[in-house]
């Protein structure tokens, strides 16, 4: 999937407590691995008891829980690729990033029969059930949760335009997705392994949707901002727009800070190139969090005196106008000091 992560990271002689996301946790054991590609593979996982799964909203991640570098427990939410109406089990595709944090090597090393720990089901790229038609767009590995929404369009029928651009021999979850264009009219499906290709019929298929269609898009973070941008162009209003992001978007290290918790006074220093949730934990506080890219609403953190400076894209322009909250895995302070609800 498109992949977001949060890490606890204990502070020295201390033991990190369970990641919040993960209190009420599922235990899942892993009845299947699926190779997709050389870099990708499919995890099936079960009920490790006999209850039943929780049904899922199509876009919704699943938080697992996961072994990272030097010894840190993580908690990665992966996009789970079935429609959500009652599941049997749950199935995620994971990209290998040997250059990351751990995540995705653990998930790698799953074999059937493993027992995990994963967050119930949740979702901030939920499709708008009252659209026309849904436009699906995404690139690489960022094909999961549409496929979680072509799998929802199909069985209730809604029309649907999927797109697929990767490279050439590469796509991960074609053969499924070309399964459910040709088994229900609604849905079309179309493939793109040249960017160049794709942009151009892109701004043709933008200007032939019906009004009332919503455009879902997931992938790399440029790839998505070009795609908006083509859709803002051929005038699509912003509340028909939708994104998932993937993977650590690049912040500048930002100016030291610190904060004082109004509930004991303690003074917390932030240093240029750490994040006020990782100063947090640091310090032993147990902040929820789970992506750690300011997009989930996790991690938001009440504020009582400074300002903020914003770098999410979870608050909307009135929120962030009142300078009243923070996404501290990723914004900081523009004054020296700030005091939180904390």
């Amino acid at each position: 999937m498109s992949k977001i992560s949060a890490t606890i990271t204990a502070p020295e002689n201390r033991q990190a407590p369970p990641a919040p996301v993960l209190r009420d946790a599922l235990e899942l054991v892993v009845s299947a691995v699926v190779p997709r590609t050389k870099n990708i593979v499919s995890v099936h996982f079960r009920a490790a008891g006999q209850q039943d799964l929780p049904g899922f909203v199509p876009g919704s991640n699943l938080a697992v829980e996961c072994s990272g570098t030097g010894g840190r427990t993580k908690t990665n939410a992966y996009s789970l690729t079935g429609s959500g109406t009652f599941p049997e089990e749950y199935t995620i595709s994971v990209l290998r990033q040997d250059d990351g944090a751990g995540g995705s090597r653990h998930i790698h090393g799953l074999r059937p029969g493993d027992r995990v720990r994963a967050a119930r089901p949740r979702s901030a790229f939920a499709p708008v059930t009252t659209a026309r038609r849904h436009l699906l767009i995404a690139a690489g590995i960022g094909v999961t949760p549409i496929l979680s929404h072509a799998r929802s369009a199909a069985e209730w029928g809604r029309e649907a335009v999927v797109i697929s651009v990767h490279r050439d021999g590469v796509g991960p979850h074609s053969a499924e997705l070309r399964k459910i264009a040709a088994t229900n009219p609604s849905i079309s499906f179309l493939e793109c392994d040249n960017r160049t290709d794709f942009s151009q019929r892109l701004t043709r298929i933008l200007r032939q949707q019906p009004l009332g269609t919503h455009l879902y898009v997931c992938g790399p973070e440029q790839f998505m901002d070009d795609v908006l941008a083509k859709a803002r162009t051929a005038g699509w209003p912003g509340e028909r727009l939708h994104s998932e992001a993937f993977g650590q978007a690049e912040l500048d290290p930002g100016d030291p800070f610190a904060v004082t918790l109004a509930s004991t006074g303690e003074w917390i220093a932030v240093p240029s190139g750490r994040t006020l949730l990782e100063a947090l934990e640091a310090a032993g506080k147990n902040i929820p969090n789970l992506c750690r890219q300011g997009v989930c609403g996790e991690c938001r953190l009440g504020v009582q005196a400074g300002r903020p400076l914003h770098r999410d894209s979870y608050l909307s322009d009135e929120e962030r106008a009142e300078a009243a909250s923070i996404m501290c895995c990723v914004s900081r302070s523009i004054d020296p000091e700030m005091e939180l609800e904390l």
